[in-house]
């Protein structure tokens, strides 16, 4: 170890010793009253020392005032170099900065809100731009392609989407437009995959929901097939009762809602009537005489009574 090592690590006596310096000056920096003891000392190299006086101001458990003194070679006079508060071992410190992109969560966009997406995001490819050549499975052939070469057609710059007018008849650009082509950007492989792992997350196999149903949604009457490798393995729920209705679900998933689950049997149907056509029941169109409550006879025991 070196001579010029050792005396670095050794406090300056004379920087040391100058203790009323740095509190005047931590005083002097900070708000009346805030200023706290001398917690100690720290030799910054030969004739640099600085002093830490503890902060009392709220809000700043463990931050210490730091005032750095020197002396120059051969002098006896101390000056002040810098005061600054820092935080100390256990001081109460904010979370780390995160950015924006990072801290944005699924929900947290609201009306008018504007999520700006990176030029090089990964979940994205260009589109159709007319710059590269079609690939084998474009719909834009390769005999179009010769033909437009052949025309000396226009290649227009930027996609059909940002075009301030409609492209002219023959360019790529108005190729593109006339076939439906006139995003800048889709879904890369990668962006699908995320978001098939985030699907999957949500509306999976793996869910309590889907461990506890009947049947998973492959078999079910609600689920609405969608286009797409996607629908290879995803589809939309269309079940109002469910807690995944109108959303993004996965073919393993299932509820309680299963169109198959647990059919309502068909109320029973009531026999028909029985009729007997061997019996024939007589049914007279006139009464017989005596089938009143008075007799049509003449009743002698009545007749001595005054009664007809």
């Amino acid at each position: 170890m070196s001579a010029a090592t050792t005396r670095s690590r050794t406090p300056d006596r004379l920087c040391a010793e100058a203790v009323d310096l740095a509190r005047a000056a931590a005083e002097e920096a900070a708000a009346p009253g805030v200023v706290g003891e001398h917690s100690g000392l720290v030799s910054e190299g030969d004739r640099v020392v600085t002093h830490f006086f503890e902060c009392k101001e709220l809000g700043y458990r463990g931050w210490r005032w730091a005032v750095t003194v020197a002396r120059a070679s051969r002098a006896k006079i101390v000056t002040l170099d810098e005061v600054v508060l820092l935080p100390g071992p256990d001081a109460l410190l904010a979370p780390e900065w995160v950015p924006w992109s990072e801290r944005l969560r699924p929900g947290d966009m609201g009306p008018g809100d504007l999520l700006p997406t990176d030029a090089e995001d990964l979940r994205l490819e260009p589109g159709y731009s007319g710059e590269d050549e079609p690939p084998p499975a474009s719909p834009v052939s390769e005999e179009m392609a010769e033909l437009v070469e052949a025309e000396d057609a226009e290649v227009t710059g930027g996609t059909p989407a940002n075009l301030p007018v409609v492209p002219t008849r023959g360019t790529i650009a108005s190729v593109a437009e006339e076939l439906g082509m006139r995003r800048a950007r889709v879904l890369s492989r990668y962006g699908l995959h995320i978001a098939a792992d985030r699907w999957e997350e949500a509306y999976g196999a793996k869910t309590p929901m889907a461990q506890a149903a009947p049947a998973s949604c492959v078999s079910c009457g609600f689920l609405q097939p969608i286009g797409g490798s996607l629908g290879q393995a995803f589809g939309v729920c269309a079940n109002e009762f469910s807690p995944a209705d109108g959303r993004v679900v996965s073919l393993a998933y299932g509820c309680g809602g299963h169109s198959e689950a647990a059919v309502m049997p068909k109320p029973p149907v009531p026999p028909p009537p029985v009729i007997d056509e061997t019996r024939v029941d007589p049914f007279p169109l006139r009464p017989s005489a005596d089938s009143g409550s008075v007799s049509l006879l003449p009743d002698e025991d009545t007749a001595e009574l005054g009664h007809s």
